[in-house]
């Protein structure tokens, strides 16, 4: 064989070992992406089945845990919210050792502590999954500056403008309504709106669709109209 023709075939095949081990490497940047987003942990099968009502029980305690945190927060700043938890959990383990000690006196026992197989337990976390997480939220956080540059430097005028309204909507809600406010009802709904759309998903879905229809045809008709717009055909 011609070594020109040798050398050729073999930058070919570096090239093509090289684009494979960069897809690999984009594959996992990407599935680390998902793992870290908020629309993953909603997704996950313990949220799930807790906002579904799978177990009514579990699902109640949840919900009236993030209820009463949410709105305790609302009626005392975070710091005395905080103090107060952490109060009554450090008050609640104090009573149960006393309590246990007492017990033991009597019964002239030798259990030893009660929460000694806690204690003994490893709470440390691992230097692999302290790094794993935060090369997710690394890339979640470099793939969100990249798209605010995007829609604030106006590359495309469509989604700024989108952006734009959506800010303008935004400050009338926070005229309304407090941060705190807002969590509460994001609470309400997370725990009230799946169970009703899996019991009325058919319809839901068709206005949805018809929504949608609506919104992506009146955004081609604007883009077309607009010449600061990006083609999508074109991006695409």
């Amino acid at each position: 064989m011609d070594p020109m023709t040798q050398s050729a075939q073999i930058s070919s095949s570096q090239g093509f070992a090289d684009g494979q081990n960069s897809a690999a490497k984009e594959s996992k940047l990407s599935d680390s992406f998902l793992s870290s987003s908020p629309v993953s942990l909603i997704q996950s099968p313990q949220v799930n089945a807790l906002i579904h009502w799978r177990d009514p029980k579990k699902s109640g305690l949840v919900f009236g845990l993030s209820m009463l945190v949410l709105l305790s927060l609302a009626a005392f700043s975070v710091i005395s919210v905080v103090s107060y938890l952490l109060l009554a959990l450090l008050c609640v383990t104090i009573t149960f050792r006393i309590y246990k000690s007492v017990v033991q006196a009597v019964q002239k026992s030798n259990e030893g502590h009660p929460f000694k197989a806690l204690i003994d337990k490893d709470v440390s976390i691992p230097p692999e999954t302290f790094r794993k997480h935060v090369d997710a939220s690394l890339t979640y956080i470099n793939r969100a500056l990249k798209q605010m540059s995007r829609l604030f430097l106006v590359e495309d005028l469509v989604d700024s403008l989108k952006l734009a309204v959506v800010m303008w909507l935004l400050t009338y809600v926070g005229a309304v309504f407090n941060g705190i406010t807002i969590l509460i009802l994001a609470d309400i709904l997370l725990f009230a709106v799946p169970p009703i759309y899996e019991k009325n998903k058919t319809q839901i879905d068709h206005y949805i669709d018809l929504a949608r229809t609506q919104i992506n045809s009146t955004i081609a008709k604007l883009q077309e109209k607009l010449p600061g717009a990006v083609k999508r055909s074109k991006t695409e």
